[in-house]
């Protein structure tokens, strides 16, 4: 949701079926330990949120492979502290 408007932004992407079963995975976790299912909508904006709040950048990311690693990077480094 834009947080100046308050409009969301319809997003469409393409994930892979790994990828789709990652996401309803964490959604049943979340139904079976708290009675509350996370939709796939709610987990990307939660991953989106997360990533703005760690102020990732694009800086010097040329691939998404490489973003990933980036982000893994440093999910490392903060586990590590």
């Amino acid at each position: 949701m834009d947080r100046m408007t308050g409009h969301a932004h319809r997003v469409i992407t393409f994930l892979d079926r790994a990828q789709v079963d990652f996401l309803d995975q964490l959604g049943k976790d979340a139904l079976f330990t708290t009675g509350s299912k996370l939709s796939r909508t709610k987990i990307i904006q939660a991953m989106v949120d997360a990533l703005m709040k760690a102020n990732i950048s694009g800086k010097g990311v040329s691939s998404d492979k490489e973003l990933e690693k980036k982000i893994v990077s440093m999910l490392d480094s903060t586990h590590a502290a």
